[in-house]
């Protein structure tokens, strides 16, 4: 099924935009932002949210984050099998890898079930079959490019570094340190998630940032996408 029947015009949209025949690109970048923050992209009040009735109650997040399906499957897709097997984001739940090449209309589905339980006025039809085309057919198997113990990517940062230079340099800045994530007082750059959180990294850089303008180079080569994140991660931290 193409994203255009999945989704029957952008997410959102305004009415002089609603016809607009979306790519499969455009789709599964737009779900790989919701599976982020679905609320953040669908402008979904969350603030005073409890926590999801589904969260393990043994489990150390509360409230809006739970929400969230990065909190329990993880930035790798892997959930307790993955960077999530311990720590404070640790839930027992399992990833999403088995979902990879399933019916998007199955997996949709799930996002209505009771284990899940998100209603259509959370995340509407549209966004559901976005959401569900990213888990089918956007995500990938992080093994091969970020070395689990270590965090270290494998790209090659020289070539990264013209990437960088040429497409996230406007935002970022060359150093990494124009958009500062935290405060003055405890900053946090590119550099800084990069190092610390590879698979969250790749996958922004994958599908872009939810509700911001940070665009998704999904297009890319998965080697580029890598290099990226390699030269990301000599950025300073601080």
């Amino acid at each position: 099924m193409s994203a255009a029947a999945l989704l029957g015009g952008l997410i959102n949209a305004p009415a002089a935009l609603a016809d607009i025949e979306v790519t499969e690109a455009w789709t599964i970048a737009e779900g790989g932002r919701l599976y982020d923050k679905w609320n953040a992209v669908l402008n979904y009040d969350m603030k005073n949210a409890s926590t999801h009735p589904s969260y393990p109650k043994t489990s150390k997040q509360k409230g809006e984050g739970t929400w969230r399906c990065k909190e329990c499957h993880g930035w790798d897709y892997k959930g307790k099998d993955g960077a999530y097997a311990k720590g404070s984001r640790f839930t027992g739940i399992k990833g999403i890898r088995d979902s990879a090449g399933a019916a998007p209309d199955r997996i949709a589905g799930i996002l209505r079930d009771k284990t899940h339980g998100y209603s259509e006025a959370m995340i509407p039809n549209k966004a559901a079959a976005a959401l569900a085309l990213f888990v089918s057919r956007g995500q990938v198997d992080v093994e091969p490019y970020i070395d689990r113990a270590s965090k270290k990517a494998n790209g090659d940062a020289k070539r990264g570094a013209r990437l960088y230079q040429t497409i996230c340099e406007t935002c970022h800045g060359l150093d990494g340190k124009l958009l500062n994530f935290k405060t003055p007082q405890d900053p946090e750059f590119i550099g800084t998630v990069a190092s610390d959180n590879p698979w969250e990294t790749l996958h922004k850089i994958r599908n872009g940032q939810p509700g911001a303008s940070m665009p998704s180079l999904g297009v890319l080569d998965l080697k580029d996408q890598v290099d990226i994140l390699s030269y990301a991660q000599t950025l300073p931290k601080k």
